[in-house]
């Protein structure tokens, strides 16, 4: 491929262009900024923050993605590389507990973060698991010692990296799925839901995905979890400004319809609008199938073919309705999980027969439990997540989405929010054809590939392409997945991968 007349870029700087605004790309940007590149972030919508936007609607302001924010330290790093103090900006709030898990047969479990509190609420539901709930934490803590602490942050750019893992994954029998593991700790229907299901949040079954996503109890044991004063949107525009700082640019409505090949190699990108961008290096933050099978159409491609990205495994998607209500919900926490009648049943109808069932699970997400600002005086923001098939299932979202929200409200109506379809005020809903049409998700899967053991790390599309030179990837689809930690954990694997710009400007 040939590339147009390309704006030029400034000679004593290497210019980094950068595909999306999400997590990932923000605090690449952060990054490569502090590393000495000229950093241009190109965002298609009208807003940075990928799935991590934030927007408001009469009043109320509304996450649109992620709500939850786990190991800090991530995030305070890149405050620290632009010489600020992360706490100076932002307000973080430790949750204790977590969440709230209410059960479709009645009761309800506490995730805490006090290891004794935990125990007791084991001990409240099932005594006799309080010893197999011991012995499971001392599992995810290895796991969480091989997953996060000793393989999150490392690139996998060849076999001989994987293979110098296999003998940490078989002892830690990481071909067994996650709720296969947590039933060999404790007997307990709940407890097993409320220790099994944490791969959801990241797109992958539990009836599934490797063992390895254990290390999810620990990890939220280990750095609790945290709420941003102002929702998850404060994030955002906290590291629009440090990259604001740095000199980078980050320009919204500008829509890449190509990276620019020549001879294998990146040399920037083509927008929508027809403008070139040049650039040294090019990282992808949009979805990473989508990065290869449209932004890279033209271009020669070995390892990851149409025919392998057709072949992949992807993610389930999830239906949000976001709605403001005229009143308040005091005895509502910031994070519930309302669980359906069915948890195997309804995972398979998600990820293998891919239904839309007429039960389903969500998780209730009311950031006014702790920030009272997002909403108007005397008043309470939500929104409703239900996990449901990508867009394989054929669904009609254009005919399905209102029965749904509205079979959702009824549900809210009877269990949590008494009263709440007379008390909705504003709504909004993003559906799973949102995902594939608004953030141009493969098959409007909300986390990109599936979390399985064999679309992990080396085989999981890598962070420095194994295509294309001098491209390299961030975020839920790349080493190593989804999640707010894992996507900040793979603009911390740059650091890695892409040229020292010194070196750059040295062979110029």
């Amino acid at each position: 491929m040939s590339a147009d007349p390309a704006i030029p870029f400034p000679s004593n700087k290497p210019r980094a262009v950068i595909i999306g605004s999400g997590f990932g790309g923000l605090a690449a940007a952060v990054r490569l900024g502090a590393r000495g590149y000229d950093v241009t972030v190109l965002e298609r919508l009208d807003r940075p923050g990928g799935r991590g936007r934030a927007y408001v609607q009469d009043g109320f302001t509304f996450d649109s993605g992620p709500t939850i924010i786990t190991a800090p330290f991530l995030f305070e790093e890149l405050w620290r590389l632009c010489g600020k103090t992360f706490s100076d900006d932002i307000d973080l709030r430790a949750l204790d507990p977590y969440y709230r898990i209410v059960f479709d047969a009645g009761g309800h479990f506490d995730a805490c973060a006090d290891d004794a509190a935990m125990k007791q609420e084991i001990a409240r539901i099932s005594p006799e698991d309080v010893e197999g709930y011991t012995r499971f934490m001392q599992h995810s803590e290895r796991l969480f010692r091989i997953g996060f602490e000793k393989f999150g942050h490392v690139p996998f750019d060849h076999l001989s990296q994987m293979i110098g893992i296999v003998p940490d994954l078989v002892r830690a029998r990481a071909d067994r799925s996650v709720y296969a593991t947590v039933c060999d700790y404790v007997k307990h229907p709940h407890l097993r839901f409320a220790l099994s299901y944490h791969p959801l949040f990241i797109g992958g079954n539990p009836f599934r995905a490797s063992s390895i996503y254990c290390m999810i109890s620990y990890f939220e044991r280990h750095w609790g979890v945290h709420f941003a004063m102002g929702g998850t949107g404060a994030l955002v525009k906290g590291l629009v400004g440090l990259i604001e700082g740095q000199g980078g640019v980050i320009r919204t409505k500008a829509e890449v319809a190509e990276i620019t090949v020549e001879n294998r190699r990146a040399t920037g990108v083509r927008l929508a609008s027809g403008e070139t961008i040049a650039a040294d290096i090019v990282v992808s933050n949009a979805d990473t199938a989508t990065t290869y099978a449209k932004l890279l159409a033209k271009a020669p491609r070995k390892c990851w073919t149409d025919r392998k990205l057709d072949r992949a495994a992807y993610s389930m998607s999830v239906f949000v309705w976001y709605f403001g209500t005229r009143r308040k919900y005091p005895r509502v926490q910031p994070h519930t999980i309302l669980v359906g009648p069915r948890y195997g049943a309804h995972v398979a109808d998600i990820f293998d027969r891919k239904v839309l069932a007429e039960d389903f699970s969500l998780y209730l997400y009311r950031p006014t439990a702790i920030d009272p600002s997002l909403a108007p005086e005397g008043c309470d923001t939500f929104y409703a997540l239900s996990p449901v098939p990508h867009m394989d299932s054929g669904v009609d979202w254009s005919s399905k989405a209102e029965p749904y929200r509205q079979a959702i409200a009824r549900r809210l109506s009877e269990t949590l929010l008494p009263g709440l379809e007379d008390e909705v005020v504003t709504s909004r809903i993003f559906t799973p054809q949102n995902f594939q049409d608004v953030l141009q998700s493969r098959k409007g899967a909300a986390f990109g590939f599936e979390a399985a053991l064999t679309q992990s790390a080396w085989f999981r599309p890598h962070n420095k392409s194994e295509d294309i030179e001098r491209l390299y990837l961030v975020g839920a689809g790349t080493h190593p997945g989804a999640g707010v930690p894992t996507v900040l954990s793979s603009a911390r694997v740059l650091d890695a991968v892409t040229p020292d710009p010194r070196s750059m400007l040295e062979t110029c």
